[in-house]
């Protein structure tokens, strides 16, 4: 437990920084959950006993939060199913309509047999 008070609080506000309104409006969208409703982006780290470590942490946290903000997500491609899950389908499709005529059938015995 850290009881030395070395916490360190970064506080950036985005919307009077020096970036471009796309850049901004980007880590607004993409980090709206750490900004507060003065428009402040915040990070906090009490990490360690040293608060120079601690700081360090915090530019650390601010530079990854940042790269993962703008980082560009995968298109996802559209793959076909394999042979293995074709021959599943099939099978399952296969087994019910005889399912089915099982239960028919059964309640037609039922039927028949008079009580």
């Amino acid at each position: 437990m850290n009881k030395v008070n070395s916490r360190i609080t970064l506080s950036w506000k985005v919307s009077e920084s020096a970036l471009e309104p796309a850049l901004k409006e980007t880590i607004l969208r993409k980090l709206h959950s750490r900004i507060t409703a003065d428009g402040e982006l915040q990070i906090t780290v009490q990490e360690s006993r040293s608060q120079l470590q601690n700081k360090e942490a915090t530019l650390q946290k601010l530079q990854e939060l940042l790269t993962k903000a703008f980082a560009q997500r995968k298109v996802r491609k559209a793959t076909k199913p394999g042979a293995g899950a074709k021959q599943a389908r099939l099978k399952s499709k296969n087994n019910t309509p005889k399912r089915r005529n099982g239960a028919k059938s059964q309640s037609k015995k039922l039927l028949a047999c008079s009580w």
